[in-house]
Protein backbone atom coordinates (compact mmCIF):
# COMPACT_ATOMS: atom_id res chain seq x y z
CA UNK A 1 0.00 0.00 0.00
CA UNK A 2 1.28 3.38 -0.42
CA UNK A 3 2.41 5.66 2.27
CA UNK A 4 0.22 7.79 4.06
CA UNK A 5 2.31 11.19 5.06
CA UNK A 6 1.03 13.22 7.87
CA UNK A 7 1.52 16.58 7.87
CA UNK A 8 2.55 19.06 10.67
CA UNK A 9 -1.22 20.05 10.73
CA UNK A 10 -2.65 16.91 10.44
CA UNK A 11 -0.95 16.21 13.22
CA UNK A 12 -2.01 19.20 15.07
CA UNK A 13 -5.62 18.74 14.14
CA UNK A 14 -5.89 15.15 15.68
CA UNK A 15 -3.49 15.77 18.55
CA UNK A 16 -6.33 16.45 21.55
CA UNK A 17 -4.90 17.16 24.87
CA UNK A 18 -6.45 17.95 28.42
CA UNK A 19 -6.07 21.66 27.59
CA UNK A 20 -8.44 21.32 24.75
CA UNK A 21 -11.58 19.51 26.48
CA UNK A 22 -14.53 21.59 26.55
CA UNK A 23 -17.12 20.50 28.56
CA UNK A 24 -21.04 20.73 28.55
CA UNK A 25 -22.96 20.48 31.60
CA UNK A 26 -25.96 20.64 29.64
CA UNK A 27 -25.44 17.37 27.09
CA UNK A 28 -28.14 15.10 29.10
CA UNK A 29 -32.06 15.65 29.97
CA UNK A 30 -30.46 15.32 33.58
CA UNK A 31 -28.35 18.23 33.94
CA UNK A 32 -31.13 19.74 36.25
CA UNK A 33 -31.80 17.31 38.30
CA UNK A 34 -30.51 17.64 41.80
CA UNK A 35 -26.91 15.46 42.70
CA UNK A 36 -26.81 15.53 38.89
CA UNK A 37 -26.48 19.05 38.12
CA UNK A 38 -23.08 19.59 38.46
CA UNK A 39 -21.63 16.91 35.71
CA UNK A 40 -19.08 18.09 32.86
CA UNK A 41 -19.93 15.99 29.59
CA UNK A 42 -16.79 15.61 27.01
CA UNK A 43 -16.53 14.32 23.50
CA UNK A 44 -13.57 14.57 21.43
CA UNK A 45 -14.16 11.90 18.82
CA UNK A 46 -17.22 12.08 17.40
CA UNK A 47 -20.84 13.63 19.75
CA UNK A 48 -20.93 10.10 21.57
CA UNK A 49 -24.70 10.25 22.67
CA UNK A 50 -25.11 13.66 23.63
CA UNK A 51 -27.96 15.59 23.41
CA UNK A 52 -27.13 19.26 23.25
CA UNK A 53 -26.92 20.86 20.35
CA UNK A 54 -23.93 22.96 21.24
CA UNK A 55 -21.69 20.41 22.32
CA UNK A 56 -18.24 20.72 21.34
CA UNK A 57 -16.64 17.77 19.55
CA UNK A 58 -12.52 18.26 19.13
CA UNK A 59 -12.59 15.62 15.89
CA UNK A 60 -15.90 14.52 14.18
CA UNK A 61 -13.73 12.70 12.01
CA UNK A 62 -15.84 8.92 11.38
CA UNK A 63 -13.32 6.52 13.67
CA UNK A 64 -15.88 3.81 14.21
CA UNK A 65 -16.43 4.16 17.75
CA UNK A 66 -16.95 7.78 19.41
CA UNK A 67 -14.54 8.70 22.65
CA UNK A 68 -15.47 11.24 25.31
CA UNK A 69 -15.43 11.87 28.81
CA UNK A 70 -17.56 12.64 32.34
CA UNK A 71 -16.25 14.52 35.14
CA UNK A 72 -18.17 15.11 38.16
CA UNK A 73 -17.79 16.45 41.95
CA UNK A 74 -17.05 13.68 44.63
CA UNK A 75 -21.34 12.46 45.14
CA UNK A 76 -22.54 13.58 42.14
CA UNK A 77 -24.35 11.29 39.60
CA UNK A 78 -25.26 9.99 36.05
CA UNK A 79 -28.08 9.02 36.23
CA UNK A 80 -29.60 5.40 34.74
CA UNK A 81 -29.49 5.54 31.14
CA UNK A 82 -29.57 2.34 28.36
CA UNK A 83 -27.30 2.22 25.34
CA UNK A 84 -27.88 0.45 21.87
CA UNK A 85 -23.99 0.12 21.25
CA UNK A 86 -21.36 -0.57 23.57
CA UNK A 87 -20.35 1.87 26.23
CA UNK A 88 -16.91 1.14 27.66
CA UNK A 89 -15.96 3.04 30.87
CA UNK A 90 -12.21 3.93 31.57
CA UNK A 91 -11.42 4.89 34.75
CA UNK A 92 -7.61 6.96 34.96
CA UNK A 93 -8.27 8.61 38.01
CA UNK A 94 -10.71 8.68 41.07
CA UNK A 95 -13.39 6.07 42.17
CA UNK A 96 -17.08 5.48 40.79
CA UNK A 97 -19.38 3.16 41.47
CA UNK A 98 -20.74 1.69 38.67
CA UNK A 99 -24.92 0.69 39.56
CA UNK A 100 -27.31 -1.35 36.91
CA UNK A 101 -30.67 -2.89 36.31
CA UNK A 102 -34.10 -0.52 35.86
CA UNK A 103 -34.13 0.54 39.05
CA UNK A 104 -30.25 0.61 39.52
CA UNK A 105 -30.21 -2.03 42.17
CA UNK A 106 -29.91 -5.15 40.56
CA UNK A 107 -26.27 -4.66 41.57
CA UNK A 108 -23.33 -2.63 42.11
CA UNK A 109 -19.30 -2.30 41.57
CA UNK A 110 -16.90 -0.11 42.32
CA UNK A 111 -14.42 1.03 39.55
CA UNK A 112 -10.75 2.38 40.66
CA UNK A 113 -8.07 4.29 38.42
CA UNK A 114 -6.98 1.88 35.63
CA UNK A 115 -10.01 -0.23 35.69
CA UNK A 116 -12.25 -0.85 32.27
CA UNK A 117 -15.44 -1.91 32.22
CA UNK A 118 -17.54 -3.12 29.19
CA UNK A 119 -21.37 -2.52 30.19
CA UNK A 120 -23.83 -4.90 27.98
CA UNK A 121 -25.93 -2.90 25.73
CA UNK A 122 -29.85 -3.05 26.30
CA UNK A 123 -29.51 -2.91 30.40
CA UNK A 124 -30.36 0.30 32.54
CA UNK A 125 -26.52 1.92 33.87
CA UNK A 126 -25.67 4.57 35.95
CA UNK A 127 -22.46 5.71 37.99
CA UNK A 128 -21.73 8.28 40.99
CA UNK A 129 -18.18 9.78 41.67
CA UNK A 130 -16.90 7.93 45.39
CA UNK A 131 -13.60 9.52 44.68
CA UNK A 132 -12.19 12.73 44.79
CA UNK A 133 -13.81 15.31 43.04
CA UNK A 134 -10.95 15.91 40.34
CA UNK A 135 -12.33 11.84 39.51
CA UNK A 136 -11.81 11.28 35.25
CA UNK A 137 -13.62 8.54 33.83
CA UNK A 138 -13.38 8.41 29.67
CA UNK A 139 -15.95 6.58 27.65
CA UNK A 140 -15.70 4.75 24.56
CA UNK A 141 -18.63 4.19 22.66
CA UNK A 142 -19.06 1.40 19.90
CA UNK A 143 -20.16 2.46 16.13
CA UNK A 144 -19.82 5.58 14.69
CA UNK A 145 -23.72 6.65 14.91
CA UNK A 146 -24.89 5.36 18.54
CA UNK A 147 -28.33 5.77 18.37
CA UNK A 148 -28.36 8.00 21.42
CA UNK A 149 -29.67 6.95 24.68
CA UNK A 150 -32.97 5.45 26.32
CA UNK A 151 -33.61 7.22 30.07
CA UNK A 152 -34.67 5.02 32.82
CA UNK A 153 -38.38 6.31 33.37
CA UNK A 154 -38.16 7.77 36.63
CA UNK A 155 -34.90 10.47 35.05
CA UNK A 156 -37.17 11.93 32.39
CA UNK A 157 -40.19 12.17 34.59
CA UNK A 158 -38.09 14.09 37.23
CA UNK A 159 -36.36 16.08 34.10
CA UNK A 160 -39.75 17.56 32.86
CA UNK A 161 -40.55 18.55 35.99
CA UNK A 162 -37.42 21.04 35.51
CA UNK A 163 -38.54 22.16 32.24
CA UNK A 164 -36.71 19.60 29.72
CA UNK A 165 -38.56 17.27 27.44
CA UNK A 166 -36.71 14.94 24.74
CA UNK A 167 -37.51 14.52 21.24
CA UNK A 168 -38.11 10.95 19.27
CA UNK A 169 -34.88 11.92 17.73
CA UNK A 170 -32.49 12.77 20.62
CA UNK A 171 -32.35 16.44 20.81
CA UNK A 172 -33.15 18.11 23.90
CA UNK A 173 -35.77 20.92 24.41
CA UNK A 174 -35.18 23.13 27.12
CA UNK A 175 -38.94 24.82 28.26
CA UNK A 176 -37.32 27.20 30.49
CA UNK A 177 -34.83 28.59 28.68
CA UNK A 178 -37.38 29.54 25.96
CA UNK A 179 -37.90 26.39 23.64
CA UNK A 180 -41.13 26.00 21.86
CA UNK A 181 -42.71 22.58 21.82
CA UNK A 182 -43.60 22.66 17.64
CA UNK A 183 -46.76 21.13 16.94
CA UNK A 184 -46.70 17.49 15.93
CA UNK A 185 -42.66 17.19 17.70
CA UNK A 186 -42.81 13.41 18.73
CA UNK A 187 -41.76 13.55 22.54
CA UNK A 188 -40.01 10.55 24.31
CA UNK A 189 -41.89 8.94 26.62
CA UNK A 190 -41.14 6.41 29.49
CA UNK A 191 -40.56 3.18 28.70
CA UNK A 192 -43.52 0.81 29.12
CA UNK A 193 -43.28 -1.73 32.18
CA UNK A 194 -43.54 -4.71 29.30
CA UNK A 195 -40.13 -3.27 27.85
CA UNK A 196 -38.45 -3.07 30.73
CA UNK A 197 -39.73 -6.92 32.16
CA UNK A 198 -38.08 -8.41 28.91
CA UNK A 199 -34.71 -6.78 29.31
CA UNK A 200 -31.85 -9.01 30.64
CA UNK A 201 -30.29 -9.17 34.11
CA UNK A 202 -27.27 -8.98 35.04
CA UNK A 203 -25.96 -10.53 38.47
CA UNK A 204 -22.83 -9.00 40.17
CA UNK A 205 -20.89 -11.93 39.18
CA UNK A 206 -21.57 -12.03 35.52
CA UNK A 207 -21.07 -8.07 35.65
CA UNK A 208 -17.82 -8.31 37.14
CA UNK A 209 -16.36 -10.55 34.24
CA UNK A 210 -17.14 -7.83 32.44
CA UNK A 211 -15.04 -5.44 34.52
CA UNK A 212 -10.95 -5.65 33.90
CA UNK A 213 -9.68 -4.31 36.93
CA UNK A 214 -6.22 -2.47 36.75
CA UNK A 215 -4.51 -4.38 39.59
CA UNK A 216 -5.55 -7.83 38.14
CA UNK A 217 -4.41 -7.33 34.36
CA UNK A 218 -2.77 -10.28 32.53
CA UNK A 219 0.48 -8.51 30.89
CA UNK A 220 2.03 -9.95 27.85
CA UNK A 221 5.96 -9.45 28.13
CA UNK A 222 6.26 -10.22 24.46
CA UNK A 223 3.28 -9.45 22.26
CA UNK A 224 5.27 -7.61 19.26
CA UNK A 225 8.14 -8.81 16.99
CA UNK A 226 10.01 -6.02 18.39
CA UNK A 227 9.34 -6.73 21.78
CA UNK A 228 13.50 -7.74 22.11
CA UNK A 229 14.69 -5.01 19.89
CA UNK A 230 16.28 -2.17 20.85
CA UNK A 231 13.55 0.94 20.70
CA UNK A 232 10.60 -1.91 21.71
CA UNK A 233 9.92 -3.43 24.82
CA UNK A 234 6.08 -2.01 25.71
CA UNK A 235 4.14 -4.92 27.78
CA UNK A 236 0.54 -5.30 26.60
CA UNK A 237 -2.86 -6.35 28.11
CA UNK A 238 -5.88 -7.12 25.78
CA UNK A 239 -8.95 -6.13 27.33
CA UNK A 240 -11.46 -5.90 24.78
CA UNK A 241 -10.96 -7.92 21.59
CA UNK A 242 -7.88 -9.50 20.79
CA UNK A 243 -6.95 -6.23 19.00
CA UNK A 244 -3.15 -6.11 17.91
CA UNK A 245 -1.73 -8.74 20.11
CA UNK A 246 1.19 -10.87 18.43
CA UNK A 247 1.53 -13.30 21.05
CA UNK A 248 -0.11 -16.52 20.88
CA UNK A 249 -1.10 -17.17 24.09
CA UNK A 250 -2.29 -13.93 24.42
CA UNK A 251 -6.59 -13.91 25.29
CA UNK A 252 -8.56 -10.70 25.77
CA UNK A 253 -10.46 -10.36 29.34
CA UNK A 254 -13.53 -9.42 26.86
CA UNK A 255 -14.70 -11.07 24.05
CA UNK A 256 -17.76 -9.86 22.67
CA UNK A 257 -18.41 -7.49 19.46
CA UNK A 258 -18.11 -3.86 20.46
CA UNK A 259 -17.14 -2.47 17.02
CA UNK A 260 -13.79 -1.69 18.38
CA UNK A 261 -11.13 -3.01 20.74
CA UNK A 262 -9.26 -1.77 23.72
CA UNK A 263 -5.45 -2.35 25.76
CA UNK A 264 -3.04 -1.43 27.55
CA UNK A 265 0.44 -0.04 26.87
CA UNK A 266 2.76 -0.48 29.65
CA UNK A 267 6.66 0.95 29.71
CA UNK A 268 9.63 1.81 31.45
CA UNK A 269 11.33 4.69 30.21
CA UNK A 270 13.28 4.86 27.17
CA UNK A 271 10.51 1.88 25.91
CA UNK A 272 8.28 1.84 23.30
CA UNK A 273 6.98 0.08 19.94
CA UNK A 274 9.66 0.51 16.75
CA UNK A 275 7.65 1.99 13.06
CA UNK A 276 4.85 -0.30 11.99
CA UNK A 277 1.36 0.44 10.75
CA UNK A 278 -2.23 -0.60 10.84
CA UNK A 279 -4.61 0.08 8.45
CA UNK A 280 -7.48 0.35 11.42
CA UNK A 281 -8.25 3.67 12.92
CA UNK A 282 -6.41 4.22 16.27
CA UNK A 283 -6.63 6.56 18.95
CA UNK A 284 -3.92 6.79 21.84
CA UNK A 285 -4.94 8.16 25.50
CA UNK A 286 -2.00 8.61 27.81
CA UNK A 287 -2.81 7.57 31.38
CA UNK A 288 0.14 8.31 32.78
CA UNK A 289 3.74 9.50 32.01
CA UNK A 290 5.17 10.94 29.32
CA UNK A 291 5.01 9.59 25.67
CA UNK A 292 6.50 10.66 22.56
CA UNK A 293 4.32 9.40 19.17
CA UNK A 294 6.06 10.02 15.69
CA UNK A 295 4.48 9.31 12.38
CA UNK A 296 5.78 8.70 8.93
CA UNK A 297 9.53 7.31 7.78
CA UNK A 298 9.92 9.89 5.69
CA UNK A 299 9.52 13.47 7.09
CA UNK A 300 8.59 12.02 10.66
CA UNK A 301 6.50 14.71 12.95
CA UNK A 302 6.66 14.16 16.60
CA UNK A 303 4.20 15.12 19.38
CA UNK A 304 4.70 14.54 22.91
CA UNK A 305 1.72 13.59 25.27
CA UNK A 306 1.02 13.83 29.14
CA UNK A 307 -1.79 12.61 31.17
CA UNK A 308 -4.95 12.63 29.82
CA UNK A 309 -3.87 13.87 26.42
CA UNK A 310 -4.53 11.58 23.10
CA UNK A 311 -3.86 11.26 20.05
CA UNK A 312 -5.52 9.90 16.85
CA UNK A 313 -3.22 8.14 14.50
CA UNK A 314 -4.63 8.27 10.53
CA UNK A 315 -5.42 4.98 8.79
CA UNK A 316 -2.30 3.44 7.33
CA UNK A 317 0.49 5.96 8.98
CA UNK A 318 3.54 4.63 9.95
CA UNK A 319 3.68 5.41 13.71
CA UNK A 320 6.09 4.58 16.42
CA UNK A 321 5.67 5.75 20.11
CA UNK A 322 8.18 5.59 23.14
CA UNK A 323 7.77 6.56 26.80
CA UNK A 324 9.91 9.78 27.54
CA UNK A 325 9.50 10.32 31.40
CA UNK A 326 11.27 9.35 33.80
CA UNK A 327 9.15 6.70 35.40
CA UNK A 328 7.01 3.63 34.08
CA UNK A 329 3.73 5.16 31.99
CA UNK A 330 0.72 3.37 30.59
CA UNK A 331 -0.94 4.02 27.05
CA UNK A 332 -4.42 2.71 26.73
CA UNK A 333 -5.11 1.56 22.79
CA UNK A 334 -8.48 1.95 20.77
CA UNK A 335 -8.23 0.16 17.47
CA UNK A 336 -11.55 -0.04 15.30
CA UNK A 337 -13.21 -2.97 13.85
CA UNK A 338 -14.05 -6.42 16.01
CA UNK A 339 -11.12 -8.55 14.14
CA UNK A 340 -7.75 -8.73 14.92
CA UNK A 341 -5.07 -5.83 13.97
CA UNK A 342 -2.36 -7.08 11.85
CA UNK A 343 0.93 -5.02 11.94
CA UNK A 344 2.99 -4.09 9.11
CA UNK A 345 6.31 -3.47 10.33
CA UNK A 346 9.32 -1.74 9.07
CA UNK A 347 11.21 -3.86 6.44
CA UNK A 348 14.49 -2.53 9.41
CA UNK A 349 12.13 -3.82 12.14
CA UNK A 350 11.77 -7.12 10.37
CA UNK A 351 15.19 -7.37 9.75
CA UNK A 352 16.67 -7.01 13.62
CA UNK A 353 14.18 -9.46 14.86
CA UNK A 354 15.13 -12.13 12.56
CA UNK A 355 18.66 -11.79 12.88
CA UNK A 356 17.42 -11.70 16.35
CA UNK A 357 15.54 -15.03 15.57
CA UNK A 358 11.91 -14.25 15.31
CA UNK A 359 9.86 -13.56 12.81
CA UNK A 360 5.74 -13.98 12.07
CA UNK A 361 3.97 -16.45 11.27
CA UNK A 362 1.19 -16.67 8.51
CA UNK A 363 -1.20 -15.94 11.34
CA UNK A 364 -0.07 -13.00 12.41
CA UNK A 365 2.22 -14.05 15.78
CA UNK A 366 5.62 -14.11 16.47
CA UNK A 367 7.56 -17.26 15.87
CA UNK A 368 11.18 -18.57 16.01
CA UNK A 369 12.35 -17.51 12.57
CA UNK A 370 14.05 -21.31 11.77
CA UNK A 371 10.71 -22.57 12.00
CA UNK A 372 9.08 -20.48 9.25
CA UNK A 373 8.32 -21.53 5.79
CA UNK A 374 10.49 -19.63 3.19
CA UNK A 375 7.40 -17.22 1.94
CA UNK A 376 7.71 -15.72 5.58
CA UNK A 377 11.41 -15.15 5.44
CA UNK A 378 12.51 -11.74 5.03
CA UNK A 379 16.12 -10.30 5.71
Amino acid sequence: MPDVVVSTEELGRRTIRRSDFVSCNQAFIDCRTPGSDRKENYAMIGPGVSQAAGQHVNLRLPHGYNIGAAAMPHGITNNLHLHYTAEVFVCTEGEYLLRWGADGTEGELLLRAGDIASVPTWIFRGFTNTGPDDGWMFTVLGMDDTGGIIWGPSVLREAEGHGLRLTADNQLVDTVAGDEIAPGTELTEPMAQEYIDGLRHYSTEQMGRRVAAFDQLDWSERPFLDSTLPGGGVRLSSVIGYGMTEDLHQEPRIFNPHGHNAAWLRAEPGQGVSAHRQHETQTLIVKDGEWEITLNRTDPVTVRLGPRDMISVPQDAWRSLRNTGDTEGHLLVVNSGDGRVRLEWDEEVVKAAADAGLGVDHNGYVAPYALLPGSARRR
